[in-house]
């Protein structure tokens, strides 16, 4: 009977902790992650273990997006991936992306705009173009091997980037300021990581911005960033 009643004790326990459990889960916050150019959803995997520790409820998007330009991108992938996982209106969708993965926001966002958006935080986006695509655009090579989406992201005026227009969101900005690509520091003028100036990171009607010392290619790994990234979704600053 002592025995029986400990089964029964156990299974009650593990019932109500599955339930406490789901409750979580559906109360938590959506933050839907955004890879760059010639990268996979791994570059984001550490971000997304760090935002799963902080509660959020992470959606780490994967396209290819050597392939398609960036409006196939958004409408193909990023809008069916989010629609078959934040199903739930009643809790916010942030974002946080990396150098293109912010183009594919903004451009998504002014076309699927939900109702319960929340923050965003753009990693190194090139959003006033990169003076490498402008170096490169013309070679064959390149654009064979980057893709369409590639030269959508000049600094020409006329340019699908600088076509785009405000940020109709909330959004804080982390670039940096450190480089290992001494070729492409050279044409950039002004400080740079590598791909993109700090200068052509901005938006005029950003909420905060930040400036670190770390790489293009790897800036989303680095603690100090991804403490200033959840800061931002949770507060509207990178520091509190």
């Amino acid at each position: 009977m002592i025995k029986h009643n400990k089964i029964i004790c156990y299974f009650l326990l593990s019932f109500c902790m599955n339930i406490s459990l789901a409750d979580d889960i559906r109360n938590r916050d959506y933050v839907v992650l955004l890879h760059g150019l010639g990268r996979t959803s791994n570059s984001f995997d550490k971000m997304k273990n760090y935002l799963e520790s902080k509660g959020y409820d992470v959606l780490n998007i994967d396209y290819p997006s050597r392939k398609y330009n960036i409006q196939t991108l958004s409408d193909n992938y990023v809008k069916q991936a989010i629609e078959n996982h934040c199903s739930d209106k009643k809790r916010k969708i942030h974002f946080v992306t990396h150098s293109m993965g912010g183009i594919i926001l903004r451009y998504y966002l002014k076309k699927h705009k939900p109702e319960n958006i929340g923050r965003a935080v753009m990693l190194s986006p090139p959003n006033q173009g990169s003076e490498v695509v402008d170096a490169l655009k013309n070679s064959s090579a390149v654009k064979k091997i980057f893709g369409p989406a590639f030269l959508q992201l000049s600094t020409d005026s006329s340019s699908f980037v600088n076509q785009l227009g405000r940020a109709n969101f909330e959004v804080g900005i982390i670039t940096g300021n450190k480089s290992v690509n001494w070729i492409n520091s050279l044409i950039i003028p002004g400080e740079d990581d590598g791909k993109v100036s700090v200068n052509r990171s901005q938006l005029e009607n950003m909420k905060d911005f930040l400036v670190v010392k770390r790489t293009h290619p790897f800036i989303m790994k680095a603690n100090e960033v991804m403490k200033a990234a959840a800061c931002f979704l949770e507060t509207g600053k990178f520091d509190k």
